[in-house]
């Protein structure tokens, strides 16, 4: 760290620990205090899940939840389906960083299913501090989840290893379904207001962390919203341009 706290050395740490013995939050969130540090974080449920019951491991369920362990335990008994359950140990994962470090902190999460069932094997939770990393991520997740998902502020990203390489014919459209979600939230939040593709993403994506849009879905919604003529968009760099709209500072955008 400089004179400026600036990092030279900005990191990128994964961590893949036994189980969950390894993870030691409060120590994990020292290393990503630094500027430009990530960190991703293997985050076995399978395991966490039952422990989160059994007070041999209480110790071990304190290190990953120093300061909401009590409380997880209580919402755990509280919540009615086994992906609500497991998504409260996400949330509570990522809000003991955000707690911990005072600040704002971006967690998106990637789900696998089980290699010979459609239960939850495991997640890849990412933790940054950075909007920039916050919006590459959902970009990566986005281009290789291959199971469809509502983002409901419970379903996440999710990739099924039994579907690799298959054409997979599912009853409802998933990702159409998600863009249309957020073209329509979009349209009330912004309805009469004229700025550029670039700063609604980069305000509304940062803000809208229960639903981790990538920016292939914010590109989509506008690009709908033109088709519905509640929106028009003007590109102002003198280029000649295929497609209504595209997250850029140049593509001026007027809400009807």
């Amino acid at each position: 760290m400089n004179a400026n706290k600036r990092n030279d050395w900005p990191s990128l740490l994964f961590i893949d620990p036994f189980g969950y013995k390894g993870i030691e939050t409060k120590v994990l969130a020292e290393f990503l205090k630094n500027w430009g540090n990530e960190i991703f974080l293997f985050v076995n449920t399978k395991r966490i899940h039952p422990a989160l019951e059994n007070d041999k491991f209480e110790g071990l369920m304190y290190d990953l939840f120093p300061t909401t362990f009590q409380r997880i335990k209580l919402d755990r008994r509280y919540t009615s389906t086994v992906t609500e359950r497991l998504n409260l140990i996400i949330e509570g994962l990522g809000k003991e960083y955000e707690s911990i470090l005072g600040g704002k902190l971006f967690y998106t999460a990637f789900k696998f299913q089980e290699e010979d069932s459609d239960a939850t094997s495991h997640y890849i939770l990412h933790l940054t501090k950075g909007a920039r990393g916050y919006d590459l991520i959902k970009t990566i997740y986005n281009d290789f989840a291959n199971v469809g998902t509502v983002f409901d502020g419970v379903n996440t990203y999710t990739f099924d290893a039994k579907s690799y390489g298959k054409e997979v014919n599912e009853l409802f459209d998933f990702n159409s379904i998600n863009i249309d979600n957020l073209k329509e939230e979009l349209y009330k939040t912004y309805i009469g207001s004229k700025l550029t593709s670039f700063d609604l993403f980069e305000s509304h994506h940062v803000k809208n962390t229960s639903a981790p849009y990538s920016r292939k879905h914010y590109t989509d919604a506008l690009r709908r919203l033109v088709d519905e003529n509640k929106l028009t968009a003007e590109f102002t760099d003198g280029r000649s341009h295929k497609v209504s709209v595209i997250i850029s500072k140049d593509c001026k955008l007027n809400f009807i």
